[in-house]
């Protein structure tokens, strides 16, 4: 009887030490997130011969990934002396975002860093009208619309905060490389829908997003171990007199 005692607060004092080992957790949101860009419309109101619409869907995967798809529209005139041009298009982006924060930083309410993107341009582009002097006078003609597509790479950092309860506000740059413009060999693609100057292997964009969130799952995401506490010399030798004592 003793010895089966003495089993068990041998026990307790186990399972208590082992206590000492629990862990921090955060409890994160995952979510859903729908946004717009406003830098387009805004544009718009003083460039009515620029009109560029798009936004965007996310998935997140976990605390620190999330899975991102991207779309919009574009109408782009210019005009000059001697041409008038006209592209117009829509174009899709699919990639990932990785978020830098710690999560006990982030909380699913704020996102600091950088994502990743493969865009494809599906667009038409033409030039109504252009004129060159010659010796002979002045010449006119036109070049009928090429439908072209063109694709790119990005690297996109960024922020993002909650502005208010499942609201998010941020902003985003847009480090682009152009891997194939479309066009043809004689005629280059002047803008291209999603991407921007086709005469350009590296072009820079922004925008700035307003979304929409919908929370769809819990995860406990475990940040850091709590570390034992040495216990006192004193406090160690008197542990171990009590439990020869229950031993005897």
């Amino acid at each position: 009887m003793r010895r089966i005692f003495a089993y068990t607060i041998s026990l307790l004092l186990f399972l208590s030490g082992a206590g000492l080992y629990a862990q921090d957790t955060v409890f994160f949101p995952l979510k859903i997130r729908a946004g717009f860009d406003l830098i387009g419309p805004a544009v718009y109101i003083y460039n009515k011969d620029n009109l560029n619409l798009e936004g965007y869907l996310s998935l997140d995967r976990n605390e620190k990934m999330s899975y991102v798809i991207e779309g919009g529209y574009l109408k782009y005139k210019y005009s000059q002396y001697n041409y008038d041009y006209i592209s117009t298009g829509v174009f899709t982006r699919i990639g990932v975002d990785f978020n830098l924060l710690k999560p006990e930083i982030s909380l699913g309410k704020y996102w600091a860093g950088v994502g990743l993107r493969y865009g494809l341009s599906f667009y038409s582009s033409e030039t109504p009208s252009f004129s060159h002097d010659n010796y002979w006078g002045t010449a006119t003609s036109s070049i009928p619309q090429i439908k072209s597509t063109g694709h790119f790479f990005e690297l996109t950092p960024g922020f993002k905060t909650e502005l208010l309860r499942n609201f998010t506000v941020g902003w985003t740059i847009r480090l682009k490389l152009l891997i194939s413009g479309g066009g043809t060999r004689d005629i280059k693609t002047i803008y291209i829908p999603g991407y921007g100057n086709g005469g350009k292997t590296v072009t820079l964009g922004i925008n700035y997003y307003i979304s929409w969130n919908i929370p769809f799952k819990t995860r406990m995401v475990i940040t850091k171990p709590v570390v034992p506490e040495e216990p006192e010399e004193n406090e160690e030798e008197g542990l171990n007199q009590q439990t020869t004592d229950v031993r005897q």
